[in-house]
């Protein structure tokens, strides 16, 4: 029971009157109390009166006195209260009652446990509802925090890549870069992603395959090519990409622009759809989802889709 502060009526006015039935003689009350952790100053002034005139006081005069200032020390007698309820609640040696007291002595410990246990329920729920609140106050805290995170990520991906725009002067440099800007992005939105990565041959001599980068998204494998060109991707520069996808069972394909895609590259990709999925993008469009803030998901899965039902391999989607 929250008891933080001072008993409330009905516990105090009942504590007052079980107290005294539990203890034959009036040292033993103050014995009961004392054990109970009571401060000694809240217990001088009744043993004052004891030892001075043994009928100029009663029982119940003493534990309302004693009680009444326990329950004035706030906080500082939180301890000793808690330990009063505990003593009563649990008190079973009702032999050393008075034998006319034994009956009203089991009745009042049992409607303070009740009361105990009904109070201690309601606290148990608010305390209950209160963690609930804060773990769904920290829960959004979180996600909070995550999208803004997630905010100041894009919005970096988004100032590197304007930055590569000023690069034409060093065209290996600004593909390089390029790589990295967007496996950063793939990262910023959940999509798990491998850097670019090598294959030599079996004497580690000579690279045999090199591979801009392969992510994995809605249960597909799918290897990324990032080409930053100043003319369109005709089948030549298309075709090393789709060799690496025949070379590997089950894998996909994503070819990422700066320059458009030639018919004739469209064409290859929609003869091969059947054995193998490519989807075209351009960097035009990662431009435009960077500055209309929209989900990179959704315009992979919608590209893919339109790959894979509609055989539009390069289906742009600007808006």
């Amino acid at each position: 029971m929250d008891d933080r502060f001072h008993y409330p009526p009905d516990v105090f006015n009942l504590l007052v009157d079980t107290i005294p039935l539990l203890s034959k003689g009036k040292d033993d009350v103050l014995l009961f109390l004392r054990g109970a952790g009571v401060p000694s100053d809240d217990l001088l002034e009744m043993q004052a009166k004891v030892r001075a005139d043994r009928n100029s006081v009663s029982k119940f005069a003493i534990v309302r006195d004693v009680l009444e200032k326990l329950n004035k020390r706030g906080d500082a007698g939180l301890r000793p209260r808690r330990e009063v309820i505990k003593r009563v609640v649990e008190f079973e040696h009702f032999s050393m009652c008075w034998e006319s007291d034994v009956h009203k002595a089991k009745a009042n410990v049992g409607d303070l446990a009740k009361i105990v246990n009904h109070r201690d329920s309601f606290t148990r729920m608010n305390q209950q509802r209160e963690a609930a609140q804060a773990d769904i106050a920290a829960k959004a805290r979180a996600e909070r925090e995550a999208a803004a995170e997630k905010r100041r990520k894009i919005q970096d991906v988004r100032d590197r890549l304007n930055l590569l725009f000023g690069l034409d002067a060093e065209p290996q440099k600004r593909g390089k870069l390029l790589e990295g800007v967007l496996n950063d992005l793939f990262r910023v939105h959940g999509i798990l992603v491998r850097e670019d990565f090598k294959r030599q041959d079996p004497t580690g001599s000579v690279v045999v395959e090199q591979i801009d980068g392969v992510i994995e998204f809605e249960g597909n494998i799918y290897l990324v090519e990032m080409k930053w060109l100043s003319t369109p991707v005709g089948v030549p520069e298309l075709g090393s990409h789709m060799m690496r996808l025949f070379a590997r069972e089950g894998v996909r394909g994503i070819f990422i622009s700066n320059s458009d895609f030639t018919a004739p590259a469209i064409a290859e990709c929609v003869t091969h759809s059947t054995n193998k999925v490519m989807a075209l993008c351009t960097l035009r469009e990662i431009v435009m989802l960077l500055l209309n803030e929209r989900d990179l998901i959704a315009l992979l899965r919608h590209k893919v889709q339109a790959a894979i039902l509609d055989k539009k391999p390069f289906a742009e989607i600007l808006c």
